[in-house]
């Protein structure tokens, strides 16, 4: 018989309820607490768990050992303590802008040429599957990666103009020696809002959506990946290439990644074999994080509501939404899904939710490829981004960045990026008219 967590229990009984309230998956905030307000009519068990979950997301890890060993074992290698400094106020984070200053809210993946465990990414045999830049004491970080950006110039036939920048990857202060031929990915950290809704769509939904024909070549195409839940390969929906199938999955290894806290998912801390003083450091506890603080983080990241939409009769937000389908833009970035039977909670299947995202893989052209397979995802292929909350991310961040490496420093920019699939629709932003580009532009920052 399958062991049920404690989450997976909470919901077993909320489902033997008869009298539990509906949820409401939509939120009207558009202030500071946009991105982390929980849906209204969570029972009180679930209410605690999100509480409990959110202190859990909040919390700055410590080095083992310490006094509070429910939150120690930070590292031994690590690039950030807190999952809000990658996600700041549970919304976008940012590229740095000067040459020399420090990812404080993105990292840099690694591998080699070739597939690794299960058809996933081949990891550096000394620095794993990313760059962790920073070491408990006695432990050397892996290294510096900063970027350099090259600028581009781009004028619209009517005279507007947009300057695109590009990164390029350089490594400084390497510890483990050299990272000559790795294939590298700049990520920054993307919002964490929804995240229980896109959990709850059917594999047979991406499944059909990949299979319905589309204008202009558009064809989605499901990523296959290996469940550590399951143990065995299932369709990817999380992560900029649809590479995670669940989202328990999705936490537990952002957390090993990117703190190195271990957990039943990943039970071995983030040490290679060349790394000997990393290895032999304390730990937090084996693992770190406990089965039942994972649940409180799912509850969490599964019931935090999605940002209503605004200003949806102003004329020019009308018109701004006519043009997006008109372009092309709704072949990818789809305005609905319908949530399922995958769902654990009943509450949260046969919700028709609102994503902008087919959640499949897309060819985004050359200008966008990081040329890093990850399993049937192309180093061209990237997840169609939900734009669901869009039209806040520079209201809570100034500084927030679009496309997955955070280059595009408004929504214009990122629609310039367009290739591959979305050159069409591209070309045909390009060529209206500025009257017509902008009301695009309000429709998204209504989203």
């Amino acid at each position: 018989m399958r062991r049920l967590t404690t989450f997976g229990l909470l919901l077993a009984l909320a489902s033997a309820a008869h009298a539990e309230p509906p949820l409401q998956t939509g939120v009207e905030e558009a202030g500071r607490q946009a991105f982390a307000t929980p849906m209204a009519g969570l029972d009180a068990e679930r209410s605690a768990a999100f509480l409990r979950g959110r202190s859990l997301f909040r919390q700055v890890w410590v080095i083992a050992p310490s006094r509070d060993e429910a939150v120690d074992g930070l590292g031994p290698l690590y690039n950030r303590p807190a999952c809000t400094s990658c996600h700041p106020a549970n919304g976008r984070g940012q590229a740095p802008e000067q040459p020399g200053q420090r990812m404080a809210s993105m990292l840099v993946r690694l591998s080699l040429p070739g597939r690794g465990a299960h058809g996933g990414p081949l990891p550096h045999p000394v620095y794993g599957d990313q760059l962790n830049e920073t070491g408990v004491p006695g432990v050397p970080g892996e290294g510096r990666a900063r970027l350099v950006w090259t600028q581009t110039a781009f004028r619209f036939a009517d005279g507007e103009t947009a300057s695109l920048r590009q990164p390029r990857i350089e490594f400084d202060e390497l510890a483990y020696g050299s990272l000559d031929g790795v294939l590298t990915s700049a990520r920054v950290g993307p919002p964490v809002f929804g995240l229980g809704l896109l959990d709850a769509v059917d594999d047979a939904t991406l499944e059909a959506l990949a299979a319905e024909p589309q204008a202009d070549g558009v064809q989605g195409r499901v990523n296959r990946v290996w469940s550590p839940q399951a143990s065995t390969p299932q369709v990817g929906r999380f992560g900029l290439k649809a590479n995670v199938a669940r989202l328990r999955e999705q936490i537990a290894g952002a957390l090993h990644g990117d703190m190195g806290i271990t957990s039943t998912l990943h039970p071995r801390e983030n040490c290679s074999a060349a790394q000997t003083a990393c290895a032999s450091t304390p730990n937090g506890g084996q693992p770190e994080l406990s089965d039942a603080q994972l649940d409180d983080m799912e509850t969490y990241l599964a019931y935090l509501a999605v940002p209503a939409r605004r200003d949806l009769d102003a004329a020019v937000v009308r018109q701004g939404e006519a043009q997006f389908q008109a372009l092309g833009c709704g072949g990818c970035h789809r305005p609905q899904l319908v949530t399922g039977e995958r769902a654990a909670d009943p509450r949260l299947r046969g919700l028709t939710i609102a994503p902008y995202s087919d959640l499949l893989l897309h060819d985004m052209g050359e200008g966008l490829a990081d040329e890093r397979p990850d399993y049937l995802a192309s180093g061209r292929d990237w997840r169609t981004a939900p734009l669901w909350g869009i039209g806040l991310a520079q209201q809570l961040s100034s500084s927030a960045g679009f496309l997955h490496d955070g280059r595009a420093r408004s929504l214009s920019e990122a629609i310039l990026w367009h290739g591959g699939e979305a050159l069409p629709a591209r070309e045909r932003f390009v060529a209206l008219p500025r009257e017509n580009r902008q009301a695009l532009l309000a429709f998204l920052g209504s989203l």
